[in-house]
């Protein structure tokens, strides 16, 4: 039997008496530590702090480390300033997804580029294979932990961690490098994956556990909690970001997932994208919609999707909404069942359940004006 890997933080789980913890793509990861709605009110409230130290990280430096990624992901990467980042694919030739990931600028011939953990060795050799002269890739994941700090008290939150206003500040997609926190030197994003407002923090692995509890002890007053993976699941659900392995997968290419705005089909070259011009040419054959349950019944993963006698698809994700307190889900399905207001069904448990076509995202966070 294969041990599961642990991050950086695995110790302090255990001075945690409700964390549970489950295999995650052979790591060793809490689904929650007080419970997943408890955890996920929180961020929708107050604020949650993950450990995402799974995640794969990788440098990618060199003369021509732009042009090298600007062929080997969907969105323009010349577009990136210092300190900028930006939501983005690998998709195969044929249009199907590698992974989804984020790309750092840290300077014209230094990024840093994030993975999913279940895809760190594939990406790795994916990228490995296409390399170019004067192009160094580096995976660094073993030397960074990452804590995710989502909610809206998150600026209140680092701001009594210590951190300073030049980091509270930052807009949308920016980040700074060598911020000290608890001591540690840090790179601080304003990025996320809960549909709130928050910061990415990669601190070194050996200091990690030093930052995790810092901002802890913080944001305590402000009601700040450790948040664990069924949280996280919940909460992009009802932001509609994707999750690879259902959303996106190597047969689903990002135009039928909906997230083709990062998609530059007005760039140069890059792979997969002869296949994405004649995709969006010839029309989507699948769409991904959301749904809400019409009769009784939850929409989990892979439950068939019909409209009348005809299977049209499948749903990716699917659960009573702890925010909304609806049934919902994501379907990818045939493109022309696609319309809102449409009613389908979706077999559960042998019994076919009606649906209907619903906009997403399901959620959006309160502006602050």
């Amino acid at each position: 039997m294969t041990e599961l890997k642990r991050t950086p933080l695995y110790p302090l789980y255990s001075e945690l008496p409700g964390v549970r913890c489950i295999d995650f793509g052979g790591w060793e990861l809490p689904v929650h530590f007080t419970g997943i709605q408890r955890e996920h009110d929180a961020v929708r409230q107050q604020a949650g702090l993950f450990d995402v130290s799974h995640m794969g990280e990788f440098m990618v430096t060199g003369r021509f480390a732009e042009s090298f990624l600007n062929r080997m992901t969907t969105n323009d990467v010349s577009k990136l300033a210092d300190g900028q980042a930006q939501y983005t694919l690998m998709c195969y030739p044929d249009g199907g997804v590698v992974d989804d990931l984020l790309v750092y600028r840290i300077s014209a011939d230094q990024y840093l580029v994030v993975v999913n953990a279940s895809n760190i060795d594939k990406d790795f050799d994916w990228l490995r294979e296409h390399l170019i002269g004067d192009v160094l890739l580096e995976n660094v994941s073993d030397k960074y932990a990452l804590l995710a700090l989502q909610g809206p008290l998150a600026v209140e939150i680092l701001q009594a961690a210590g951190a300073e206003s030049n980091v509270l500040e930052l807009p949308s997609f920016h980040f700074k490098k060598d911020i000290v926190l608890a001591g540690a030197r840090t790179i601080v994003s304003r990025t996320g994956y809960t549909g709130e407002d928050g910061f990415e923090i990669y601190v070194p692995s050996e200091q990690a556990g030093t930052v995790w509890n810092a901002i802890l002890a913080a944001g305590e007053p402000l009601g700040v909690v450790p948040a664990g993976l069924g949280a996280r699941d919940t909460l992009r659900f009802e932001a509609r970001l994707p999750l690879y392995g259902q959303e996106l997968s190597s047969t689903i290419t990002p135009l039928e997932a909906g997230v083709g705005f990062f998609v530059k089909l007005n760039k140069e070259d890059f792979i997969g994208k002869d296949a994405l011009v004649r995709q969006k040419e010839e029309g989507l054959p699948r769409k991904l919609v959301g749904l809400e349950m019409i009769d009784r019944g939850i929409p989990r993963s892979h439950y068939p999707v019909y409209a009348g006698d005809i299977r049209i698809g499948e749903v990716t994700t699917g659960t009573q909404s702890p925010t909304l307190k609806r049934n919902l889900g994501l379907a990818l399905i045939d493109a022309e069942y696609s319309a809102l207001g449409t009613v389908v069904e979706v077999e559960i448990r042998g019994k076919k359940r009606k649906a209907e076509i619903v906009k997403t995202p399901f959620y959006k966070k309160l502006s602050k004006e």
